[in-house]
């Protein structure tokens, strides 16, 4: 009896000295995140860090954090190679990623919006599905622009994908996209802003899509912050408050875009003119939300599977669960209060 309580005394002892060396290690470990002084769209990491919210969120869980400036396009890789935790993606242009063994999970939707496509002002073609056996100018095979021009290609009933695809890939610098329309070299092309705007200004060019706008893609988050797979299951507090934090930063920019176009600028973290900054963050809807994160991913992954753009997916459910992060005690949204204060929120439909 008595080796049996003294068994049981030393057993506790030891998960409370594990647990105490768990809550150690998370108190000590610094959670990295990616940012970049370029992208309009990465507002609400920029607002994170202007108004004090990820310091808020990380100090109420005593825990530590950092922001580094990085090459956003590159952000998936130093996700991989351990120099960042966390950031935010075009959702089109990491899916490909995750199939091809991308170990980082989604988190949050960011926005909706910032990719349109074009044809010449003059052009005879109306809709996604008259560009049948044109060619099409993209910055890149799977960028997100590509992704989101097949899946509406396919929509109407036509092959999107693979050497049978009824339309035709051509990559170009993002910059040169405008002129490779103009010199009739492409039929359309597929912009992000800021320079999707700026060509519609200056190229007297047609828009025949706009992923802000139209009905599929509007209810679709286009960016989604992410985080490493690894780090999110090993230090899962600290994936809570950068989740915490983008969530309210994200409700701050949606109820404030011209305010927060103006930190941006304020703190050198975006270049441009106030005004078409501000329009251009009022155009895409930063309402933040979990749940339609997850909705994001699901409607993307079965599509793109069905449409053989994806290799290694045997189980849409089974990869949606792998590459999504989802915690009880977190929020699904929060909305920005005019007193300064969030309200949560459930957000159903975007």
């Amino acid at each position: 009896m008595k080796k049996t309580m003294i068994k049981a005394v030393v057993l506790l002892a030891l998960g409370a000295a594990s647990v105490f060396l768990t809550s150690c290690k998370e108190k000590e470990f610094v959670f990295k995140i990616g940012t970049a002084n370029s992208g309009l769209c990465g507002a609400p990491l920029h607002i994170g860090i202007d108004l004090g919210i990820f310091e808020e969120e990380f100090a109420k869980a005593g825990l530590k954090y950092e922001t580094i400036e990085i090459d956003i396009q590159k952000a998936s890789e130093l996700c991989v190679a351990k120099k960042i935790d966390a950031s935010l993606g075009l959702a089109g242009s990491l899916i490909p990623q995750m199939d091809n063994g991308l170990e980082v999970s989604f988190l949050t939707g960011v926005h909706t919006g910032c990719t349109k496509f074009y044809v010449r002002a003059d052009s005879p073609y109306k809709t996604v599905a008259d560009l049948k056996g044109q060619t099409v100018g993209f910055c890149g095979v799977q960028d997100s622009s590509t992704i989101a021009f097949q899946r509406k290609f396919y929509d109407y009933g036509l092959k999107a994908f693979g050497a049978d695809a009824e339309f035709k890939i051509a990559v170009y610098n993002m910059p040169d996209l405008p002129l490779a329309l103009q010199n009739g070299a492409v039929e359309a092309i597929g912009l992000h802003d800021p320079i999707a705007y700026i060509t519609e200004r200056d190229y007297g060019v047609r828009k025949i899509l706009d992923t802000t706008e139209d009905e599929k893609f509007s209810q679709e988050y286009c960016c989604l912050t992410f985080v490493s797979s690894e780090v999110a299951k090993k230090y899962p507090e600290h994936t809570k408050a950068f989740v915490r934090s983008v969530l309210k930063a994200s409700a701050y920019v949606k109820a404030h875009p011209a305010e927060s176009a103006k930190l941006q600028l304020d703190y050198g973290q975006m270049s441009g003119e106030l005004d078409q900054n501000a329009y251009l963050l009022g155009t895409y809807n930063y309402t933040p939300s979990v749940n339609l994160a997850k909705k994001t991913l699901h409607d993307s992954i079965y599509q793109l599977n069905e449409m053989g753009v994806l290799q290694k997916v045997s189980d849409e459910e089974a990869f949606i669960a792998d590459h999504f992060v989802q915690f009880d005690d977190v929020p699904d949204s929060y909305v920005y209060n005019e007193d300064g204060t969030y309200t949560e929120a459930f957000i159903e439909k975007l």
